[in-house]
Parts: C-alpha cells; structure tokens; sequence
C-alpha cells in the first residue's frame, strides 16, 4: 500500500473518531443541561412544598385536648379550663373549639405583650367565637378583620383566605389591635377605632369589651379560689390533727 494511501486511511479514521467524540460530549451536555433542568423546577417546588408545610404546621394544634392540656402547668391549666368551659356554656360552641381558642389567645397575648382576656373579649363581641363570621361590611372571622386593609399582615398567613383560618384571624387581629393601642396611648380610643366607631361619643364598643373582659377577669378569679381552697382544707385539718396529739415522754 503506498504511503499516500496509509495517510488518507488515517486521517478517515481520525475524521470518524472525532465525530463520535464530538456526539457523545454534546450528548453529555445535553443530559447535563436536562438534569440541571429538572433539578431546578423540581428542587425548587419540593423547597416550596416544604415551606408550605413548614407554614401550615406553625399554625396548627396538634394532639387531642387531654394532650394539650396534659403539657401545660396546673395553673395554666385551670386557667384555660375554667375560661373554655365559660365560653363553651354562654356562646355555645364545643369545649375543644373553646379551649383551642383560649389558648391561641394567651400564645399571641403572651407574643405581643396584649393581654389574653383582651383579646378574648373582643372575640366575644365581634364573632360571638364563630370562625366563619362575616358582615355586611366584609370583615370576616373571629376578630372581624377586613382583608382589603390588612393584606399585608394575611400575607404573611397564605394571603385573605387565611382570614377564616381561627390562628392566623387571632394572630393579626391581635396585631392590628396592638398597632392602634400603641399608636393612640388610650386603649378606649384603639377598640373605637378597630370597631371602626371613632364618632360614637358613647363608645359602646369600648364598654362591651371592656364589660366581657371584666367577666373573664371574674371566672380567672373564681378558678384561682377554688384551687387554692383544698390547699387551706388540708392545712386546717393538719392543724386539727396535731391538736390531738398526745405529748411524748
């Protein structure tokens, strides 16, 4: 075979091995490319999930009532108690929904430094504890919060459909209450002005608040005294027994 001959044998083989090397590195990217895809739209939605998630369960309350009421102190627990029962008897709701809300109250109280008994008032008159209270004027659930108003806040809850949601409805308007609270220095004028009844000279929303937060305060009053009255039985008694007691020699 001539030497001519040989270099074109070559070279064709040379020209064949780089086309293929050619295919399998732009096959390589081409797989690269579609996994980092693939990656990224699926990696990103599996993170949106998971913050969902994440979102969702902050703002539930897990377990069954005997359960939350089995992680609290005796005295949260007598205190919650006796206000759910008070709520479940005169604004007929059941005693789990009671004391979910009652509680929801004393952890965003506790949160915004705005006392629990305040807020739960001012569910009282503005729902009566219904979830899915709406007026005419389209302030919905438990604190009657207009979306339109607060969107910002709801955002922070999945946006207004969070406003029937009882946890996200006690959270913000609890929020808007302590805004106003602090913004007027006069906690008459901050609940004219979340009722939006500034003009009312009489502020009759203030005294109903202010009323049914005095009969909270009342039952909270009456759960301590009957808590502490075994402690003074037993004390008596103590004392009783001992006067009984013989002298040892």
């Amino acid at each position: 075979m001539s030497p001519g001959r040989l270099q074109d044998i070559e070279a064709s083989h040379l020209a064949r091995w780089s086309r293929r090397l050619v295919s399998v590195l732009a096959l390589c990217a081409s797989i690269a490319a579609l996994a980092l895809i693939v990656d990224t739209q699926h990696g990103q939605r599996f993170g949106e999930g998971l913050q969902s998630s994440s979102d969702t369960l902050s703002l539930a309350e897990p377990g069954t009532l005997q359960d939350r009421q089995a992680a609290l102190a005796p005295a949260e627990e007598n205190r919650y108690r006796a206000l759910s029962e008070f709520v479940a008897n005169r604004y007929r709701v059941s005693q789990d929904v009671a004391f979910d809300l009652v509680s929801q109250a004393h952890q965003v109280g506790e949160h915004l430094q705005l006392d629990p008994l305040l807020i739960i008032a001012v569910i009282a008159i503005e729902s009566r504890f219904n979830p899915i209270a709406e007026s005419v004027a389209g302030a919905k659930g438990l604190m009657q919060i207009i979306p339109k108003y607060h969107s910002d806040k709801l955002e922070a809850f999945g946006g207004e459909r969070a406003v029937f949601d009882p946890a996200a409805n006690i959270q913000v308007g609890a929020q808007i209450l302590k805004e106003y609270i602090r913004t007027t220095g006069n906690l008459g004028i901050a609940l004219q002005m979340y009722a939006g009844a500034l003009g009312d000279n009489e502020d009759q929303y203030t005294n109903k608040v202010l009323n049914e937060k005095q009969r909270l305060q009342h039952v909270v009053t009456q759960s301590l005294r009957r808590a502490a009255a075994p402690a003074v039985v037993r004390t008596a008694s103590a004392r009783n027994s001992n006067a009984f007691a013989l002298p040892l020699d």
